[in-house]
């Protein structure tokens, strides 16, 4: 079950990485990306932590956040 989760919360953030995310310009204020930090979280740490992880993230990624190099540790 954890797996199918797992891939299922992977085909989505790629979904809007190669559908959504070439409509806008690029915004993220980290490297790697936000949506590539979530499937780094998930693949890593598995669908439930991965995912507050990748919240977490989401949450910081703002107009006046300072940003950077932030790899999934």
């Amino acid at each position: 079950m954890r797996a199918l989760l797992t891939r299922l919360l992977i085909f989505l953030v790629r979904g809007y990485q190669y559908v959504i995310s070439p409509l806008f310009p690029p915004t993220c204020r980290y490297t790697p990306t936000c949506s590539q930090y979530a499937v780094e979280a998930v693949t890593r740490y598995g669908p439930f932590r991965g995912t507050v992880l990748a919240l977490w993230r989401l949450l910081r990624c703002h107009p006046f956040a300072r940003g950077g190099y932030d790899p999934v540790k």
